[in-house]
């Protein structure tokens, strides 16, 4: 791929599948890396400093659980996670919204309901 069509697509394309309001998971989402590489099964937690990301992982034999795949650098993995959790927190907002605008459009339970028409 030429550095000019990089530059046309962007470089994570984050789709945020499932939230959990409850519990250390937060979110499951998939990250498209400039459309050439998926990445299925990351993870957004909670944990006690706040959120993380949590890339697909196995069990090893002594117990550890290991990355699958992951970012090779430092300013890579703060970019990835900065992704993720940016697009966790849009999804997040999109809902309260949504939640909002359903909520202003359902007829109030204090009004009389109408029938006989």
């Amino acid at each position: 791929m030429s550095k000019n069509m990089k530059e046309a697509v962007p470089k994570y394309d984050v789709k945020i599948h499932s939230i959990h309001p409850e519990g250390t998971l937060r979110a499951t989402a998939s990250v498209n890396i400039y459309g050439d590489f998926a990445v299925r099964g990351v993870k957004v937690m909670e944990g006690t400093n706040g959120l993380f990301v949590s890339m697909p992982s196995y069990k090893a034999g002594n117990g550890e659980y290991k990355d699958i795949c992951f970012p090779c650098t430092k300013e890579a993995k703060a970019e990835f996670d900065n992704a993720v959790l940016s697009a966790y927190q849009q999804t997040l907002a999109q809902g309260q919204v949504k939640a909002t605008q359903q909520e202003a459009s359902s007829p109030s339970q204090n009004q009389p309901a109408m029938t006989g028409m």
